[in-house]
């Protein structure tokens, strides 16, 4: 996955990780709220590494363009 591909996949458990603990909440479901809780977790885990795959594609991009810039 790519660092964007990674943090719209964590944007999209977080939400569906809140739902259900909303959820959870509503119906009493104690399972429910700690499945959304675990899911949303999951989904602060999955930005966290988007981030970082972006932040390093940067640098090694930027890494590059100073290696081809003439002296």
């Amino acid at each position: 996955m790519s660092g964007t591909s990674d943090k719209a996949a964590g944007v999209a458990n977080e939400a569906v990780g809140k739902a259900k603990q909303g959820i959870g909440g509503v119906v009493g479901s104690d399972k429910m709220k700690a499945d959304g809780a675990a899911q949303e977790a999951k989904g602060d885990a999955q930005k966290a590494v988007g981030d970082a795959k972006n932040a390093t594609k940067d640098a090694i991009d930027k890494t590059a363009a100073a290696i081809k810039k003439p002296l």
